[in-house]
């Protein structure tokens, strides 16, 4: 199991997370949470949260004695033959849940061989997903998910990409002056949202977080339309404080 750094609070969420599964995982009779708590070194409160998320997302279990085992989403993920669709199915779960109780649609995208994909995405009829009217590939300049990916693309990797895909304008607001784009990426804190404000779409703005686990790089976002801008800080907040899930999903 691997993080690559990046300072942010899903980072540290996921981290501590690794750290109390494998201590489960050392304990195949079952582990006490304060055996836990000692063995991990996290706080009370902290192991409480962690906990509780863990359990949520089926990674443990609590035994009738109220020790801690194994969960069957963690057997799931770590088998080699079903690792595949059990990914694919506990995102999916996840994605959901984000879905609800964020209120928007929801989208996991990596950088694969050069390219912006969509790996999965929850929407509903009332958190419909964006249209993709032009290909997400040919178009990072412009959306929330392709600027977070960009962003943690060193410099060569954002100008060979930019070298590949022209920077149309899609609105009116579309960024097309790659320096002026390559500035912004530079100067964007990792833990600030990368966000698009009708530059991909009229009608819809977004907003998206990193989760780089290993050497994959990947984000999470999530599109509203535009009536509901007013929500589109509050919802990113919200996408960021519980990306952990998904991060400890691709870490497994």
């Amino acid at each position: 199991m691997a993080l690559k750094h990046e300072p942010t609070a899903p980072y540290h969420s996921a981290q501590d997370a690794l750290r109390v599964l494998e201590t489960v995982a050392r304990h195949s009779t079952g582990v006490t949470d304060a055996e836990l708590a000692r063995q991990t070194g996290l706080g009370t409160e902290r192991l409480t949260t962690l906990l509780r998320m863990l359990r949520r997302e089926g990674y443990v279990e609590q035994v009738a004695d109220g020790a801690y085992v194994t969960g069957e989403a963690l057997t799931r993920l770590g088998s080699a033959h079903e690792h595949q669709q059990a990914l694919r199915d506990q995102l999916q779960r996840t994605l959901d849940r984000l879905r609800d109780s964020i209120g928007a649609a929801v989208y996991v995208s990596r950088y694969v061989d050069g390219e912006v994909t969509i790996a999965q995405y929850a929407d509903s009829p009332a958190t419909p997903a964006v249209h993709e009217w032009v290909d997400f590939r040919s178009s990072a300049h412009a959306t929330a998910l392709g600027k977070s990916l960009l962003g943690q693309l060193d410099h060569n990797g954002r100008r060979d990409h930019l070298s590949r895909h022209k920077m149309a304008r899609l609105t009116s607001r579309t960024i097309t002056s790659d320096r002026l784009l390559l500035s912004r990426l530079e100067s964007q804190p990792p833990t600030v949202p990368h966000l698009d404000l009708q530059e991909y779409a009229v009608g819809t703005v977004c907003a998206a977080v990193p989760i780089t686990a290993g050497s994959a790089v990947g984000c999470l976002a999530l599109s509203l339309p535009v009536a509901h801008a007013h929500r589109l800080r509050q919802a990113a907040d919200a996408l960021n404080r519980n990306a952990a899930p998904v991060l400890l999903s691709l870490a497994i």
